[in-house]
């Protein structure tokens, strides 16, 4: 039930009051605009509508009109100004002070009850019309109602050209996380009020999602690093923090027929290109980066056809022992066979299927084709070699992980210890409890777990303790970039001792040259796999290969 205030001294008119609105509202009273005040601070958001009186001791309506109209919490609220006088002079200071209504003794029920009922009902409806407008936390507009004002000003200034920029700030979830989502919340409103500072009336804003804003502005002749750098500056100031990165992105409007919603996707994937790169703040949206969306969109409408279709293929790349010069395993790497992009490596859709969720599915195929695969080496007679598959980030949120993959074993006739499974360094970032948890079942169940891409992270020697891990894969780059120093100074020696004490298998990645190799063998990598040795290949390249090396041993 709506809740009414009744400011009143007299206690006759406020029970005659209290008797005509009692029956549809939840009726609140207070003899004195003192009185008032300490009932809206307890309470200000549940009261609907105020019925005032002028004259009253210790403080009288006309001072509570005046405080109340001044304070951002209160002034919304409508207030019914009611007194013996029915002079106009009466009614206009009433009115000026920020009454909304007049009405005057003795009451007549019809009437309150019509003239409150109207006002709350033009208060909730304006309430909904700025909830639709504006963005509760920042004030700026909602995205639903800058796309109609956006598409008003384009269609109303034909003469004119027009930019969009979209923005977020990197991390911000880091950021909540360490300082509090009330620190995270005012930050983005201090953001929100220097863009709408920045556009004044060149422009509008808004608010899109969580950290992410728009603004659509008449063109500049150039932007600079430097203006966007300003605007970070300005937020760094005010919070005294140093690690805010805030990324632009700008879509140049100039095709009308584009909705602005396309435009603001263009400028936020612009804001995306530049992200971890270090000095700059924006990017415009070019036909590079349209090229790549185009793609982006060709992979996302095909992908499902593809695995339907088979058009998915398992490409086997084998590890060595360095030691005998043998194949010691087999990593699986994944390729798209498209029909009209031909064969495309992981690095075009592996990142848009992370993106969209399809890598679920997509693993799942790899997992099943590998272990047919296995199958039909075992009925060939060929070694029980382990293969790895990948095992993505998204695929460890998947409480039902460890089901899947021990039903696609089981329905293979093969042992778990036959399938490593591969989780990226990255992977354990965030939710690692959860995370780790999952992993330690899934090795519990029998399944060797490799950490793939170790050493490109930020955190490796601090998680080791913590992972249920069982083979370490060095990044290639990290072998590459390191066999050139002098073995006393060579951190990679002093992670292959690590691996040996934790008794843990390493894998050295990358492994392109002679000269590689014979550092890594000078100290003490046991297995290697990368170009020098062979190349990821088809599984009928890879089956030959093995029988050719079955034929010399």
């Amino acid at each position: 039930m709506r809740k009414v205030l009744l400011v009143e001294d007299n206690l006759i008119n406020r029970k005659m009051l209290h008797d005509i609105l009692s029956d549809d509202y939840d009726v609140m009273e207070a003899q004195n605009g003192q009185q008032a005040l300490d009932i809206l601070a307890q309470c200000a958001e549940e009261i609907s509508i105020i019925l005032l009186d002028i004259v009253m001791p210790i403080m009288d309506g006309y001072t509570f009109l005046s405080i109340v109209k001044n304070t951002a919490q209160y002034s919304s609220i409508p207030i019914i100004v009611t007194t013996h006088n029915d002079h106009e002079s009466d009614e206009v200071l009433a009115l000026e002070r920020g009454a909304t209504d007049f009405v005057t003794k003795p009451y007549k029920a019809n009437v309150i009850l019509h003239r409150v009922a109207s006002l709350i009902k033009l208060r909730e409806t304006a309430a909904m019309v700025n909830l639709y407008q504006y963005d509760r936390l920042t004030g700026l507009y909602t995205t639903e109602y800058f796309y109609q004002q956006a598409r008003n000003i384009l269609t109303g200034n034909p003469d004119k050209t027009y930019d969009i920029a979209c923005c977020n700030i990197e991390k911000f979830k880091l950021l909540n996380d360490v300082f509090g989502i009330p620190a995270g919340d005012a930050l983005i409103r201090a953001l929100a009020q220097i863009i709408s500072e920045s556009v004044d009336k060149r422009g509008i804003a808004c608010r899109l999602w969580a950290d992410q804003f728009a603004c659509m502005v008449e063109r500049r002749s150039k932007y600079s690093n430097e203006d966007f750098e300003r605007i970070l500056d300005i937020l760094k100031s005010k919070f005294n923090l140093q690690n805010v990165v805030i990324k632009w992105g700008i879509c140049p409007v100039d095709a009308q027929d584009l909705s602005v919603e396309k435009m603001c996707d263009r400028a936020m994937l612009a804001a995306k290109s530049i992200y971890g790169q270090y000095g700059k703040h924006f990017a415009v949206y070019d036909d590079l980066m349209r090229g790549q969306m185009l793609q982006e969109q060709a992979i996302t409408d095909g992908m499902q056809e593809a695995l339907n279709e088979k058009q998915f293929e398992v490409f086997l790349q084998p590890q060595f022992s360095i030691s005998q010069n043998t194949i010691s395993g087999i990593e699986a790497l994944v390729r798209w066979k498209h029909p009209e992009m031909g064969f495309l490596s992981p690095a075009a859709f592996i990142p848009v299927f992370e993106k969209n969720g399809f890598i679920t599915k997509l693993d799942e195929y790899v997992w099943d084709r590998v272990c047919e695969m296995m199958r039909g080496w075992d009925e060939k007679g060929y070694p029980k070699l382990p293969v790895s598959v990948n095992v993505s980030r998204a695929d460890v949120y998947n409480a039902d992980l460890p089901d899947t993959l021990a039903q696609i074993i089981k329905s293979h006739a093969l042992t778990p210890d036959r399938l490593h499974l591969e989780v990226t360094e990255s992977a354990y970032i965030g939710n690692s409890e959860n995370i780790i948890s999952i992993i330690e079942k899934l090795r519990s169940m029998g399944f060797p777990i490799e950490m793939d891409d170790f050493g490109s992270g930020y955190s490796s020697l601090n998680m080791l303790n913590d992972l249920p891990i069982d083979v370490l894969k060095l990044d290639m780059r990290f072998v590459q970039n390191k066999t050139g120093k002098p073995i006393r100074h060579e951190i990679l020696q002093f992670i292959i001792d690590l691996a040996k004490k934790m008794k843990l298998k390493l894998i050295a990645e990358g492994v392109e040259t002679k000269e590689q190799l014979e550092r890594l063998r000078v100290i003490g990598c046991e297995y290697v796999q990368g170009y020098y040795f062979a190349k990821p290949m088809s599984q009928h390249e890879f089956e030959a290969l093995l029988e050719r090396e079955m034929a010399n041993v």
